[in-house]
Parts: structure tokens; C-alpha cells; sequence
């Protein structure tokens, strides 16, 4: 049986001053995913927020880039289609040794949607999976969904690295230059789109506390 590693195993915590470029990002997440696994490094679950810019993820379809000149586009390499990143929106990048927490890929995503899930909860915001539809949804008025948070991940050697973004309260019409995610039937919300006015800060502070509901560090069996 898999036991719980003891409190050491919770990462370390850092929160980005200022907006972080996705190239600094990248790089960033690439040299501690590999310090992690070649163990000089500890855990660590990053807080920040980016420049508007697109990302296109390993299944990104090339027409789904609607406004290809209106911000910069990268490729991300992790999984997934076209997201958009931007001021107003915490983006969480989650660099975790998956030989300590299970050897489950799909058991990691799902717990990041329920990390989401919870966090939400917490702000009396009903958020939702959906079948064949990635992130984490708000049933609307009239029967309308809108995507209030995305979900992409890649995982290297048990690594992980990227994360989730939660639309906080960004320019929501930057999401017109793509079609989020693939998906053209459905809408993007943000928590103060739906009324909920919270900072960054105790957005954080609500995640850091369900974290470790969600995520126990497991030894290695």
C-alpha cells in the first residue's frame, strides 16, 4: 500500500512579482523540472501572471487562431489546443515529481480539476467537469456553459510542468483572437464576470489551503 509521505513533501510556494514573460516561463519550468527529477531540487507550484499572449498546445488546429497578429503566439509543448494567457488571469504552474504521488498521469489531471473545483467552491462558485471538453466550466443562464478555467500539462521523466489558469478577472475579449481550447459552442467567464470580486493574493491563499486536501505527497511504494 502507498503511504503518505510526511509534510516535507508539500512544494515550495512561489508568487511572481510583475507579469512573466512565456519564454522566461518555459525556461524557468524546463530547468526545475529537470533539477527535480535529478534530485537538486524540491516541488515547486509557481504563481503568476503573464502578458497577453496564446499558446498553443500539441493538438492546436491552425484555424482555430482566429486573430493570429493581435498577440504574440507560442508553442507550449504541453497537451491541448489554443488558451490564452493575460493580466487578470492567475496562472499556476505546478512542477511535481509524479514517482512520489502515484506514477498517474490521469489521476494527476483529474486532481487538478478538483483542486480547481474546490478552490471555486470556497467563493460559492459552482465549477464543473464536462465529458470531451477540457478545463472547468459554469453552468449559465438559458442553458449557456462558459470555461472559467483552463488545464494543460506536460509531463517529463514523472515531471510535471504548466498547470491551470483561472480566469480571475481579465479582458475576456481577448479570448477572441482563438477559439479556446477547440470549443466554439461555449463561452469564457471569469469569477468577476460572475460578481465574485477577490484579489490574486487571496485567490492564492484559497489554493495553497486546498492543495493539500487534494494533492498528498505519496512516498514511493
Amino acid at each position: 500500500m502507498q503511504t503518505i509521505a510526511p509534510a516535507a513533501q508539500i512544494p515550495d510556494w512561489r508568487t511572481a512579482s510583475g507579469l512573466v514573460s512565456y519564454p522566461e516561463a518555459l525556461a524557468e519550468m524546463e530547468a526545475r523540472a529537470e533539477a527535480i527529477h535529478e534530485g537538486k531540487a524540491t516541488e515547486l507550484v509557481w504563481f503568476l501572471e503573464h502578458p497577453p499572449l496564446y499558446t498553443a498546445g500539441t493538438s492546436a488546429h491552425v484555424e482555430d487562431l482566429v486573430d493570429p497578429d493581435r498577440f504574440p503566439v507560442y508553442d507550449a509543448g504541453r497537451g491541448g489546443q489554443y488558451t490564452y494567457h493575460g493580466p487578470g488571469q492567475r496562472t499556476v504552474y505546478l512542477m511535481l515529481d509524479l514517482k512520489k504521488r502515484g506514477r498517474d498521469v490521469r489521476a494527476y489531471v483529474h486532481n487538478l480539476e478538483e483542486w480547481v473545483i474546490r478552490t471555486l467552491a470556497l467563493l460559492g462558485v459552482v465549477g464543473e467537469r464536462r465529458d470531451g471538453r477540457v478545463g472547468i466550466w459554469v453552468a449559465r443562464d438559458g442553458g449557456r456553459e462558459d470555461k472559467i478555467a483552463a488545464i494543460g500539462v506536460r509531463v517529463r521523466r514523472w515531471v510535471t510542468f504548466h498547470g491551470i489558469a483561472i480566469n480571475v478577472n481579465p479582458d475576456l475579449s481577448h479570448f477572441g483572437g482563438i477559439v479556446p481550447c477547440g470549443i466554439s459552442d461555449h463561452g469564457v467567464t471569469s469569477l468577476a464576470d460572475l460578481g465574485v470580486d477577490i484579489s490574486m493574493a487571496e485567490l492564492d491563499r484559497l489554493l495553497k489551503q486546498t492543495f493539500v486536501e487534494v494533492f498528498p505527497g505519496f512516498a514511493d511504494e
